[in-house]
């Protein structure tokens, strides 16, 4: 999500204390939980000059959490949030999330440092587990945050005087939220290791789960708001017998309750000079500061389990010894990484890159159309782009959801020229009221700065699958003409608005970056309605109407392939208890730049 190579800004300091808290080796200055894990980092936050830290949009967190899932990370550490009062996110960022849920990924999020009865965002969202601070004597901090949703989901952790690595060499102690995260995620790290020397195969909700029920209770004469204390504080111990299924044994671990309320801190703490640098989107949960001892004795719990080689866990971390990185400086083990296919739909823009590319295209605009070419006007920009069929190549196209880039389009290839004329096309039309939407498939290569400042994914596109078009012009073309008799006019009507229903369900309440399987499968539906046309038609012969849309692995696909089922579940409104639902399938194959649908709609009924 971050051009460039890392630097020693506050954005590198920030995540390099975070990893090192969780892969720091022993025997070296920092020791981390689980320095045998194997991990991946994929920056979200950049520099904006001396020592504050650009804000990443909620799309781009929700890029760098899918492509965590995809790389096989077990555990996803996220130490920043946004403010919200609300706790809802970007249904990017939802999509992203629950995307972790059905691949079994678990996020453990920063509560926060607003000291408010206030929510940030991933930690707020269901299935995150959130991390708030306390501090040495185990008593929560006063800038640790404690909305409503951290009451079923959250938890406290050290946060006070954490150790951790400054880029370049050193150590520093930073204390709040983002330093407590990465040790929940460190433990999470080491009860997924555990669940495989068991021999079983590693469940990161499960860990969550018992986590969350072997939390120890805050004590109410230190306490007065028990709502501070979220759930309760990390139990270790606790939640190792909840893994082991040994609770009521003796445990193997030392320190068995990490009596933190006998551990002293060596330092005081300002919340207000400390918790700093507030950020509009995603922000960092700032630092403060950690004591030597609640670091030494957390650390020691790897020891004490056993663990010779932890598992993948982390910032985001990759799941096999067969992944594409490099986790054991074994050269053997490097596998050429695979193109991340797209698919994506939306709407159709331009960006001049600089001022400088803007200035250049505008002298020689002028040069051609006189004074009066005017930059700002697209319309004026698509004529010197037809005039001088070159031009299109200067400026950046993005596609856009709802006025935000999600991509920048870069065509390629020996027919490079035909991609550019097509995209000339879509935005004429688009311009004219034409077109409403376009899809983009191909596969992404890196990134690129917008003249904005935002950095947005660059993708090539496949011409083959580059359409445009208006809903109730798509609608026409997949339903035909309206018949001329009155009874069966009335059914035609219906379909017509059960397809408008289903696109625009997926245009708005299921709007994806079209990057995973499921969202690939499910844009392509979008795309080509026409199996939509035939559900519609048999289902409201039937009097239904659409009630969920679905994407589940297909379980048989020809070799080679990779097919997903969409499934749309259809009800009766006037006999909503007494008719069973309807489940129509078509299959789609993704492992193309191009989805295919595969095979004939399957329907059955379900009780």
């Amino acid at each position: 999500m971050v051009p460039g190579i890392a630097d020693q800004g506050p954005a590198s300091r920030h995540g390099t204390h975070i990893a090192s808290v969780i892969f720091g080796q022993h025997g070296g200055s920092i020791t981390g939980i689980a320095p045998g894990c194997r991990g991946l980092i994929v920056p979200v936050f950049s520099d904006n000059g001396g020592d504050s830290i650009i804000a990443a949009q909620q799309v781009d967190l929700a890029r760098a959490i899918t492509q965590a899932v995809e790389a096989g990370a077990n555990v996803i550490n996220i130490s920043g949030g946004q403010l919200t009062s609300s706790g809802e996110a970007s249904q990017w960022l939802l999509n992203a999330v629950q995307y972790c849920f059905d691949n079994n990924v678990l996020i453990v999020a920063a509560a926060g440092n607003d000291g408010c009865q206030c929510l940030h965002i991933p930690a707020a969202m269901p299935t995150v587990l959130a991390v708030g601070a306390m501090n040495a004597q185990g008593l929560p901090f006063d800038f640790s945050n404690w909305g409503d949703a951290y009451q079923t989901q959250g938890i406290l952790a050290p946060g006070e005087n954490i150790l951790g690595a400054v880029p370049g060499g050193g150590i520093a102690r930073k204390s709040g939220t983002s330093f407590a995260a990465p040790i929940v995620s460190g433990l999470v790290a080491l009860l997924l290791s555990i669940q495989l020397k068991q021999g079983d195969k590693p469940d990161p909700m499960a860990v969550r789960d018992a986590i969350l029920n072997s939390v120890l209770p805050c004590n109410p004469q230190l306490v007065t708001n028990h709502r501070r204390c979220l759930v309760g504080s990390l139990n270790i111990t606790g939640a190792q017998a909840l893994i082991t299924k040994k609770q009521g044994e003796e445990s193997p671990v030392s320190n068995e309750r990490l009596e933190l309320e006998k551990i002293q801190a060596n330092e005081e703490i300002n919340p207000s000079e400390e918790v700093t640098n507030q950020l509009s989107e995603i922000e960092i949960a700032q630092p403060t500061i950690l004591s030597n001892s609640v670091q030494a004795d957390i650390v020691t719990q790897e020891a004490a389990f056993g663990i010779e080689a932890a598992v993948p866990l982390t910032a985001v971390t990759a799941s096999s010894a067969n992944g594409d990185c490099d986790c054991n400086n074994n050269s053997n083990s490097k596998q050429k990484p695979k193109a991340q296919l797209v698919y994506a739909t939306g709407q159709l823009g331009y960006d001049f890159i600089s001022e400088a590319r803007r200035d250049s295209i505008v002298q020689e605009a002028i040069g051609v159309f006189g004074g009066s070419w005017n930059p700002n006007d697209p319309n004026q920009v698509l004529d010197n782009f037809e005039r001088q069929p070159w031009e299109a190549s200067g400026v950046q196209w993005i596609l856009s959801q709802e006025t935000t880039p999600i991509y920048a389009i870069m065509p390629s290839g020996p027919y490079a020229y035909k991609a550019y004329e097509l995209l000339r096309e879509f935005l004429r039309g688009q311009l004219n009221g034409e077109v409403e939407r376009v899809s983009i498939p191909g596969f992404i290569v890196g990134e690129t700065k917008l003249l904005s400042g935002q950095s947005v994914q660059v993708i090539i596109p496949s011409i083959r699958g580059m359409y445009s078009w208006r809903t109730d012009a798509l609608i026409q073309a997949v339903a035909g003409a309206r018949p001329t008799e009155a009874a069966a006019q009335n059914t035609y009507d219906q379909s017509i608005e059960g397809i408008r229903n289903f696109l625009e369900r997926i245009y708005y309440e299921l709007r994806n970056l079209g990057t995973t399987p499921q969202e690939r499968a499910l844009n392509y539906a979008a795309t080509n309605a026409f199996q939509a046309q035939r559900i519609y038609e048999r289902a409201t012969n039937e009097n239904m109407e659409l009630d969920t849309i679905n994407v589940e692995k297909s379980p048989l696909c020809r070799p080679e392939s990779d097919c997903w089922d969409v499934k749309l579940t259809f009800f009766n409104p006037s006999q909503r208890y007494n008719q069973a639902r309807k489940v129509y399938r078509f299959t789609v194959d993704v492992s193309d730049m191009v989805p295919v649908t595969v095979g004939s709609v399957r329907s059955w009924s379900v009780y």
